[in-house]
């Protein structure tokens, strides 16, 4: 099925602020929110597709790539064009929109209760985060970038349950092993995570010694994270499913990438173009001819007109970055003219009667542009 238009799904114009679309978004997930509805999959689809948008026109890089490619423009770009696979991983991004901290406990207290009891399910585990730098080259065409990081994995003494071999976890008491609890306040019900058994719906009356009763050991793990062609400097990659476990048995969170793309000594970056500066000697911007300059893929002989200016560009097509329609921005190559600062030698000598040649149009231009410059003042 073809996607809706993110401005249309918020409600908004293309001109819109920023505030706007904030706003906008707030109004639609107060009013799709799961706790709201409870067991209504329209409902959180609508959730589910108001957080996606949002996504988007609230990033300014995002949202200039979308004005201008549409959804091709932000597939593979984060959530955009995917989705968000959990209401947690909705929380974790959005839930500041809110004035909370990124979690449901701020949604949940402000709809709590109201005939639903709020999500359904155990809860997935906790999402991590983490800064790679990749080299300009990296970053163009894309790589694997493998990850050291340190996460908790499930104990393997005792399973995750954090009871001691041969024993286990009773049902919290105080919570019914729901792991919440709820008091009316006036018209609102809050809803809170249990006292006694912090959330778990147990409690452990002998731990398990490897773990301290916690059921999960803290591990060093390697990730292998793909590293999509054209990623931008300052971009956000979600690898789903790789971040902490969950304690109550729900799916794993996942681990966000945060990419920072080094300078290089060559190249500069213009959205998908490559910008370089190459020094062409004076006979040959006069004369024209070809000159050998750097490109991503390799050197490459580049034809220089005859009459080239100082700060000419001039554009190599397809040796740019590679875009989300598969295709490849430009290289813009800025012309500087080498000028010696003391010839000598023949070289010199040819300065010289070069000179002694091109005195005459020299004088006569430098007479026109004084001639100019008088009228102004007369």
């Amino acid at each position: 099925m073809s996607k809706r238009d993110y401005y249309e799904i918020l409600g908004v114009s293309k001109d819109s602020s920023a505030d706007d679309i904030k706003r906008s978004y707030r109004k639609l997930a107060m009013k799709y929110h799961p706790d709201r509805n409870p067991d209504d999959k329209e409902a959180e689809a609508k959730f589910k597709e108001a957080a996606e948008a949002y996504e988007v026109l609230s990033d300014d890089g995002k949202r200039q790539r979308y004005d201008q490619f549409g959804h091709a423009g932000v597939d593979g770009m984060g959530h955009a064009g995917g989705g968000f696979n959990s209401m947690d991983d909705i929380f974790s991004s959005f839930g500041d929109i809110f004035g909370g901290g990124g979690g449901g406990s701020i949604f949940e207290s402000f709809f709590g209760g109201g005939g639903g009891g709020g999500r359904s399910g155990p809860a997935a585990g906790s999402s991590l985060k983490i800064g790679i730098e990749l080299t300009f080259r990296e970053a163009v065409f894309g790589c694997t970038k493998t990850i050291d990081l340190r996460r908790h994995e499930i104990c393997d003494t005792c399973h995750g349950s954090g009871a001691k071999p041969g024993t286990k976890p009773t049902t919290c008491q105080t919570c019914g092993g729901s792991g919440q609890v709820r008091q009316g306040r006036g018209f609102f019900v809050v809803q809170t995570v249990c006292p006694t058994c912090q959330g778990r719906g147990t409690v452990i009356a002998d731990p398990c010694s490897a773990c301290n009763g916690e059921g999960l050991v803290s591990k060093k793990v390697q990730i292998k994270v793909p590293i999509p062609a054209g990623i931008e400097d300052g971009s956000r990659l979600r690898v789903s499913g790789e971040g902490e476990p969950s304690r109550e048995g729900g799916p794993r969170g996942d681990l966000y990438v945060y990419v920072s793309v080094k300078e290089d000594d060559i190249f500069e970056r213009h959205n998908d173009d490559v910008v370089c500066r190459v020094p062409v000697g004076f006979a040959t911007a006069s004369l024209g001819g070809e000159v050998e300059v750097p490109t991503l893929d390799g050197k490459a002989n580049l034809k220089i007109p005859a009459g080239t200016q100082p700060g000419e560009i001039l554009r190599m097509r397809g040796q740019g970055v590679p875009n989300s329609y598969g295709r490849r921005g430009d290289q813009l190559v800025v012309v500087n003219v080498h000028v010696p600062k003391k010839p000598g030698g023949r070289h010199g000598e040819l300065l010289r009667e070069l000179a002694e040649v091109e005195s005459g149009s020299v004088e006569e231009a430098h007479q026109g542009f004084f001639d100019k410059l008088k009228s102004l003042f007369d």
